[in-house]
């Protein structure tokens, strides 16, 4: 899925557009700190221009790049703690602890 042109520059980090939580997380747990960090960097300094670019769309009807592009910043979500805070892809101290969703906030694309 393509992003919007405005965000070619994010291109290199697409493989983080996923549409599911347990898809980020998964993807969170994959990647070392040093991928996080260089998505992290990447990604931050375009989010207040990502959520102005999104929010011009209708959430019923987001064309298909505005949808990638949404995904690519809830991935953002998903790494900020890691990297701003833990300095690790685990949540520290909770050992094998998981918590799976039932439901999830969706956005239909």
């Amino acid at each position: 899925m393509p992003l919007p042109a405005d965000f070619a520059d994010l291109e290199p980090y697409a493989d983080w557009a996923l549409a599911t939580e347990p898809e980020r997380y998964a993807k969170r747990l994959d990647s070392s700190m040093e991928e996080m960090q260089a998505f992290y960097e990447a990604a931050f300094g375009r989010l207040e221009d990502a959520i102005t670019y999104i929010d011009t769309f209708p959430w019923n009807a987001l064309p298909e790049d505005a949808c990638t592009l949404l995904h690519l910043m809830q991935s953002l979500v998903m790494v900020s703690f890691p990297v701003e805070v833990w300095k690790q892809a685990r949540v520290p101290d909770s050992g094998a602890a998981y918590l799976d969703l039932v439901v999830e906030p969706v956005v239909r694309c």
